[in-house]
């Protein structure tokens, strides 16, 4: 009798495929699709980007060029400060994939470290995940989502370089502010 929790009874990561969908959705309804990556050296991103070890890139299909979502690999060429560089992200490195209009989609396990096991089905729990200010609860542990700021209509038209969508708005403030705001928006797990 096979053993209920062998590999060949889990199947493949449903990571790729929650991506893809989630991805659709943003498309579907005109929101613009950015994944957080956990950089460590098997992520093939600008370093100059990257931010306590990880980077939010803009993933639409304005920002980049040859985008492919595989089951293993996400590969797409994108445009930071003005030159273009080829992006390869293992899926599993993604921790999590959201709108950048509304905060709406999903969080991921971190990786498992070199050297470590993953545990059983950890993969198979991502949390859906809001990033409104509204939305957020005490901070938890595991990856946080940081608001991509908005420009006015003053401000100098937006381009379709993910470099100006990384994670790169400055340090943390206080969430425990006493006006209540909590600065950064957090993530919320809903069950």
């Amino acid at each position: 009798m096979s053993n209920p929790l062998s590999p060949e009874s889990q199947g493949s990561s449903t990571r790729p495929y929650l991506i893809r969908a989630l991805h659709d959705w943003c498309t579907d309804n005109g929101f613009t699709p950015y994944l957080a990556v956990h950089v460590d050296e098997s992520v093939d991103v600008p370093r100059e980007y990257v931010k306590n070890n990880e980077i939010v890139l803009n993933v639409g299909f304005e920002a980049t060029s040859g985008l492919q979502l595989g089951n293993d690999l996400i590969e797409f060429k994108a445009r930071f400060g003005g030159v273009a560089r080829d992006i390869c992200v293992p899926v599993d490195h993604v921790v999590a994939i959201y709108a950048r209009e509304n905060g709406q989609g999903m969080a991921f396990p971190m990786p498992a470290l070199a050297g470590t096991a993953p545990s059983m089905g950890s993969d198979e729990a991502p949390a859906l995940v809001s990033t409104s200010p509204a939305a957020a609860g005490p901070r938890t542990t595991g990856p946080r989502l940081s608001a991509v700021p908005t420009r006015s209509a003053s401000a100098a038209p937006q381009t379709n370089s993910p470099a100006a969508d990384t994670n790169s708005e400055g340090p943390d403030p206080d969430p425990s502010s006493p006006d209540g705001s909590g600065g950064r928006p957090s993530l919320k797990r809903i069950k």
